[in-house]
């Protein structure tokens, strides 16, 4: 049988099937485009992934448990950088602290490159607050140009309250530096 000999309503139904397949299909293709930004946004919330929040300033002010931040820096072989973390900082929970990563070009034209973050344990990622950071900004280093690029932080008093969190003592944010996807 053909579509011109089915019947009306099978007709009506072949129809209907199409139109509910393609709003499916169009639902899907929204889908993947929104599943970046729903995830960046779920993560945000959780701080699921080690994903950080931005803040600033801390209203809560300090108290009396320290906590030991380090830093860790890893750059792409794609990029000719060398990247210098600060040394690890210990104070008061909710203290407001500016350390310093350093880049610099090795190679002999301008490149540019920008970072990504993640801050280990997971856990605490929901109460490592940024007030200003380096990362995501795209960073364009003169042939052996050496830069220093400040990160300000505190972690929010609010950790303490979280009991799975009792035994942390450091809080390692860790940057991925890679090439620009406009090259050099």
């Amino acid at each position: 049988m053909t579509d011109a000999t089915l019947p009306p309503t099978s007709r009506r139904g072949n129809v209907r099937i199409a139109a509910i397949l393609a709003a499916v299909a169009v639902f899907m293709v929204g889908m993947a485009f929104a599943a970046v930004p729903l995830y960046d946004l779920f993560c945000r919330v959780t701080g699921y992934n080690g994903t950080t929040q931005v803040a600033d300033s801390n209203p809560k002010g300090t108290i009396a448990r320290q906590m030991t931040v380090a830093f860790d820096s890893n750059v792409d072989s794609a990029l000719a950088w060398r990247v210098q973390p600060s040394r690890p900082v210990t104070d008061s929970i909710g203290a407001v602290t500016t350390v310093v990563y350093t880049a610099t070009n090795l190679s002999d034209h301008p490149i540019t490159g920008s970072a990504i973050f993640n801050v280990v344990p997971e856990t605490a990622g929901i109460y490592f607050n940024k007030i200003e950071c380096f990362c995501f900004t795209e960073q364009t280093l003169a042939a052996g140009e050496t830069v220093e690029m400040p990160v300000t932080f505190f972690v929010d008093p609010d950790l303490a309250e979280n009991r799975d969190l009792d035994t942390v003592r450091q809080i390692t944010l860790s940057y991925t530096f890679y090439a620009s996807s406009e090259g050099t």
